[in-house]
């Protein structure tokens, strides 16, 4: 074999083994996750005396306007956790909304305006019976994760 072969076959090895190389090393950095749903914890304080009618608020338009969501396709599931054991400071329920994705301000808008339709309010009477669970309920924490899918 003449010199100008074996350079030209040690190239061409070379670039395989380089691009080899290059392409094992784009696999070993991909991510070990992915994105999935997005939730919402709001850690709820129920006053003294006010624990069932509050309960009946959940089971009530609160149930509806989320069943509803769900049916849209915008949420997942919905959950309402008790914290057996609350100690001072720390919420007595967690309600807790598993969303299919961030929504954008124009699609949450006309979801909101079908919410408003349904529950035959609008935002300023939405805003008056929010303001009126005050008597029921302090909110104490409200927090949005997005979890990690582990590949």
């Amino acid at each position: 074999m003449n010199n100008t072969k074996l350079v030209a076959l040690t190239r061409i090895l070379m670039s395989g083994i380089l691009a080899f190389g290059i392409s094992t090393t784009v696999v070993a950095q991909e991510s070990s996750y992915s994105y999935g749903t997005v939730w919402e914890a709001h850690g709820i304080r129920i006053l003294p005396g006010q624990f069932e009618n509050y309960m009946d608020h959940l089971a009530g338009s609160w149930k509806d306007v989320y069943e509803f969501a769900k049916k849209e396709g915008h949420v997942v599931d919905y959950h309402v956790l008790a914290n057996n054991h609350a100690r001072e400071g720390e919420p007595d329920l967690i309600l807790v909304v598993e969303y299919k994705d961030y929504i954008k301000t124009a699609e949450y808008e006309a979801f909101q305006k079908k919410v408003d339709e349904m529950m035959s309010t609008n935002e300023r009477k939405a805003d008056k019976e929010f303001g009126e669970r005050e008597t029921m309920r302090k909110t104490l924490s409200s927090s949005q994760y997005q979890e990690l899918d582990l590949k």
